[in-house]
């Protein structure tokens, strides 16, 4: 038996009148997703426990099995053990977006956050950005690492854990109120637009009619995190199929191997089909038991408040990946279980996380486990089913 999650991020969503009271996942052509949800088993499942914020730190951890509550350190950490930071007990890491932010006001309190991805920046141009800055804002004791696109990591020696808030959760606002109360933070971040704002690649970018990455961003801050094995916990060996290092880290920090996916960039235009055929690889050709599927994309259109890329995204992963995996699945003869499902709401209203319980599909290429119309949160609403503890989930999906 072959163990698969299907990971769309953030693609759950509200009824949206724009689209007669339906959600992106009601409306987009996912002919493959919705084959499998008519034998399937569909229901409702609160990734985050209550009291936590509705990140997919938080929530991935859920979905791997692993209890917020219990192995949540922040964010960042888990992205620096994707990136191969060597922390130290007592070190603190941050994520370090690179931001666009208005340029019209001469205050830095009073600028407002356009775009929490500066247009989804390529790694290459961040990675230049990310030099300036570690020339400009040079202190002892913070130190800059390059990480994917626009996210990037802070380590703080000796630091300590600050609340910090989420750029995408602030988008469009003053940003004078949720700047660090740490007197340092607060000015490297002000610095950072100095050196930003004129600098050669963002003139060019202007040029191009592209977003400037302007300003640094810090949040997510954290302490090195200590992950049971999942081999260990679960008996399976198994593989993370990701392009964003928050779940790479996930995947490290838990004992999984990643594969690197080129053109996987976490954007609208990743290369599903490569993803895909990584996963038929590890799981046919190889010897893992579990192959973990992440795709960014319908997350990133959700914050940018896009809503026909939104179902695009989700159409991308039923054609692209849910469609051919099930075929190459079907045509070796190997029996599995495929878990398909969000890890939060994006809703497009809000353009950023919520903590609602997110739709979950079971497949079994084994048995009938329920009968159902399509996928969707409407399905998963009428289903009756409604898993409090979101990280046992994975339990159900490892059952014979």
């Amino acid at each position: 038996m072959k163990y698969i999650i299907v990971l769309g991020d953030g693609m759950a969503d509200e009824p949206i009148a724009a689209l007669d009271g339906k959600t992106p996942l009601e409306v987009a052509k996912k002919s493959g997703i919705d084959a499998l949800a008519q034998s399937g088993e569909i229901g409702l499942a609160y990734m985050v426990p209550k009291g936590m914020s509705p990140g997919s730190d938080t929530a991935n951890l859920s979905v791997m099995g692993y209890d917020p509550k219990i192995y949540y350190t922040g964010r960042s950490p888990l992205e620096a053990l994707s990136i191969g930071v060597d922390m130290k007990a007592t070190d603190v890491s941050l994520r370090c977006n690179i931001v666009t932010l208005s340029e019209e006001e001469k205050n830095y309190e009073d600028k407002t956050i356009i775009d929490h991805s500066s247009g989804e920046i390529s790694t290459e141009d961040a990675a230049v950005l990310l030099e300036a800055l570690k020339v400009g804002l040079a202190r002892e004791g913070y130190e800059f690492y390059v990480g994917t696109s626009y996210r990037h990591l802070l380590v703080w020696k000796e630091g300590k854990v600050v609340e910090l808030t989420p750029p995408h959760d602030i988008l469009t606002r003053r940003i004078g109120e949720y700047l660090p109360k740490d007197e340092v933070l607060r000015d490297m971040m002000k610095k950072s637009y100095d050196i930003l704002v004129n600098h050669p690649l963002n003139i060019e970018r202007k040029k191009q009619g592209l977003n400037p990455a302007n300003s640094a961003w810090f949040w997510g801050a954290g302490t090195k995190p200590a992950l049971q094995s999942f081999e260990e916990k679960t008996g399976k060996k198994g593989v993370m199929i990701s392009a964003v290092d928050l779940l790479k880290g996930i995947a490290v920090g838990s004992g999984m191997d990643n594969i690197e996916v080129e053109g996987a960039n976490g954007g609208l235009h990743t290369n599903y089909k490569g993803k895909m055929q990584a996963a038929v690889d590890a799981l046919l050709h190889k010897d893992y038991d579990f192959a973990y599927i992440h795709v960014e994309a319908p997350d990133e259109m959700g914050h940018q408040g896009l809503l026909s890329e939104k179902i695009q995204a989700i159409e991308n992963i039923d054609c692209y990946v849910v469609q051919p995996l099930i075929a190459a699945l079907n045509q070796s003869g190997e029996a599995y279980r495929m878990l398909i499902l969000p890890d939060h709401p994006t809703p497009i209203r809000v353009r950023t996380h919520t903590n609602e319980p997110i739709p979950y599909l079971l497949y079994d290429s084994t048995k009938e486990m329920g009968k159902h119309q399509m996928y969707s949160e409407q399905e998963g609403k009428e289903s009756g089913i409604l898993r409090e503890d979101g990280y046992r989930l994975i339990e159900h999906l490892l059952e014979e």
